[in-house]
């Protein structure tokens, strides 16, 4: 005989589990995912402000000025104030900035997020990268909240990333996007890699750290891609130099207080079979080795490179004199050519 326990077992257990999954579902709905978002954000703004400073500069600068009543020529000295920001590599109190805010200063001071000020010198500064390495001025046993390090190659487009700094004298400003794009060459120097972001960076954030979801800094903030000349400000396009790059740059500067580039000496341009040689500088590397006007770059070292930006990079992880195997298309002939990189000259030798 069939009794009615046979259909009430099936039956508790039923409302049982709704029970218990409507209690579940009243627990998910009392959490607030943007509430859990923003104090995440904020715990990570909290862990990295501590290792962002403000930089405060004077620089000098003449200018002709002719006297009234005699009319003779005479310099004028002009004390010009800057600020940027910077952000703190190593306990001891280095500081990694842009090489645009410090140029040509005579005097650095560095803010911490506390408040404190202290006189900074400058270490080392490399104007092909834009970036600099100041020392904080303090007593040998104290020590600063450096950063901690990410890795830029890593990084992701789409990933979300956190820019800090001091923009228009505004200390401790915080403003997030995601990674737009990777290797973005913009015209601005002789070697760019930038992580170009949607976060907002605008004049003064120079120098700050671009950080990634876990705090760790991927990048240093660099330029801006503006309206034009009346509307100077942040349009959603940012540039930052890849934090492995800032960093190997700002090893070279502390350890020797200058970094050598390699540089073979010639101008690129992308085309439809490859990278071809737009130009090739009088005796530079290139010119010496036979690269000529026209060649294709099909490959460095066996490697097959299709961009401006691969030839770069692969050139940038050689030394000076350290050769360099270019296979080259030349009309229907391929060549394969041994260049020995030198150290890259300054920026006005770079741009005659």
């Amino acid at each position: 005989m069939i009794t009615r326990d046979i259909f009430r077992r099936p039956l508790v257990i039923l409302t049982a589990l709704l029970t218990l999954n409507t209690a579940r579902g009243d627990e998910m709905l009392r959490i607030n995912p943007l509430r859990a978002f923003g104090d995440q954000i904020a715990d990570i703004v909290e862990q990295v402000l501590p290792s962002v400073v403000v930089i405060r500069t004077e620089a000098v600068r003449y200018q002709l000025a002719r006297d009234f009543f005699f009319g003779q020529l005479y310099r004028m000295e002009q004390r010009i104030p800057g600020q940027g920001s910077g952000v703190i590599i190593d306990r001891q109190g280095y500081v990694l900035t842009s090489h645009h805010v410090v140029d040509n200063a005579r005097q650095i001071e560095v803010v911490l997020d506390d408040g404190t000020v202290y006189e900074a010198e400058l270490v080392g500064s490399d104007p092909h990268t834009d970036l600099a390495v100041v020392r904080i001025l303090a007593e040998p046993d104290e020590r600063f909240d450096a950063i901690e390090f990410g890795d830029s190659d890593a990084l992701r487009v789409g990933e979300v990333v956190i820019a800090l700094g001091s923009p228009f004298n505004l200390s401790s400003t915080v403003t997030m996007g995601i990674v737009s794009q990777k290797g973005r060459v913009i015209g601005m120097l002789p070697y760019e890699d930038f992580i170009q972001t949607q976060a907002p960076i605008n004049p003064g954030n120079s120098g700050g750290p671009l950080v990634d979801a876990d705090g760790r800094m991927v990048g240093i903030n660099a330029a801006i891609h503006s309206g034009g000349a009346r509307d100077a400000g942040n349009v959603g396009i940012g540039f930052a130099v890849p934090g492995n790059l800032a960093m190997r740059v700002a090893g070279s500067l502390i350890a020797t207080g200058e970094i050598a580039h390699p540089w073979i000496g010639i101008l690129m341009r992308p085309t439809v079979d490859g990278v071809e040689v737009e130009e090739v500088f009088r005796d530079s590397p290139a010119e010496q080795g036979g690269i000529q006007r026209g060649d294709v770059i099909r490959r460095i070292n066996d490697r097959p490179v299709s961009s401006a930006l691969e030839v770069r990079r692969s050139i940038f992880q050689h030394t000076e004199d350290t050769p360099i195997t270019i296979l080259i298309q030349r009309g229907e002939d391929i060549k394969a050519l041994e260049i020995s990189p030198s150290v890259m000259p300054n920026l006005d030798q770079f741009r005659r």
